[in-house]
């Protein structure tokens, strides 16, 4: 399985990633990061900051007969990814996903904000939990050439990230209203926490709940109250990581569950794991 397979979706803000509310951006979605290899999220330059949310670079070398397993609950985008031997376009994701990490390899991924995603998916919701190979040689010959061009990661890293930009320049045409829009209702249901419906959606942006349906459906290839529903688990997940005391019914209802019922039945749903188990997980002292 190649890395972009797993990312599905996210491994957005067009800035450095930041803290939104009590979560940060920078490991959400991330379901143990303790186990990441080396790994970067590294901001969209200024020229492509309405095209792409941001780069994403990890690099591993296991031991033989190791390996590092990684699992996600992917954002509600597309990414598009160089690795090499291949680019391909990881469709939005509806469910986590895991795998196995062994020798040497890197990727270089765009977390790619709705506006650029027709470019390259002319309907998103076909690639669906899915990774399309690409046939992008003059992407992919750019991007190789920065990865192994210099021994300093940060250089390898730097060049790769604005050889990449250049190539999406030059690629997808300026998006139009409502490809900004689409970047917008992303944004916003990505970053409010008091967004709970598509309604609360549409009222902030000032669109009818039809609006954002039409947009989603578009440039995401998700409907909007399954993009809500991913945020509010990637924050449920971070906040049992970085709380584990924290009690199940307040996380619940503090992100907007009817009751701690309903929350353990997405994440099970989901994750295909209780949130108990994955409290013991990742702070195994906790009963």
């Amino acid at each position: 399985m190649s890395l972009g397979a797993l990312t599905a979706g996210g491994l957005g803000n067009t800035r450095q990633p930041r803290s939104v509310g009590r979560v940060s951006l920078v490991h959400r979605g991330v379901l143990y990061p303790a186990r990441l290899p080396t790994f970067h999220r590294l901001p969209a330059p200024e020229r492509v900051a309405s095209l792409v949310r941001w780069f994403w670079i990890p690099e591993w070398q296991i031991e033989p007969g190791r390996s590092s397993r990684q699992h996600l609950i992917a954002f509600p985008a597309c990414n598009l990814v160089v690795e090499p031997g291949m680019v391909g376009l990881a469709g939005p994701s509806t469910r986590s996903s895991s795998r196995d990490l062994t020798g040497t390899g890197w990727a270089v991924g765009a977390l790619l904000r709705p506006a650029a995603v027709p470019t390259f998916a002319e309907d998103p919701a076909a690639v669906r939990d899915r990774y399309r190979p690409m046939e992008l040689p003059a992407l992919y010959d750019r991007v190789f050439q920065a990865m192994n061009g210099s021994s300093d990661q940060a250089t390898r890293h730097r060049r790769a990230v604005d050889a990449f930009a250049d190539w999406l320049i030059e690629t997808v045409p300026p998006p139009e209203r409502d490809a900004l829009l689409a970047n917008a209702m992303a944004e916003l249901i990505e970053t409010n926490p008091d967004v709970l419906r598509v309604e609360d959606a549409a009222a902030l942006l000032n669109v009818s709940a039809r609006t954002l349906q039409r947009l989603a459906r578009r440039y995401v290839g998700l409907p909007p109250l399954m993009m809500i529903r991913r945020r509010r688990l990637q924050e449920a997940a971070e906040r049992l990581r970085t709380d584990p005391s924290m009690n199940l019914a307040a996380v619940a209802a503090d992100l907007g569950y009817a009751d701690h019922a309903h929350l353990a039945n997405e994440f099970r749903s989901v994750l295909g794991l209780t949130l108990s188990t994955y409290r013991q997980q990742v702070s195994p002292t906790v009963t």
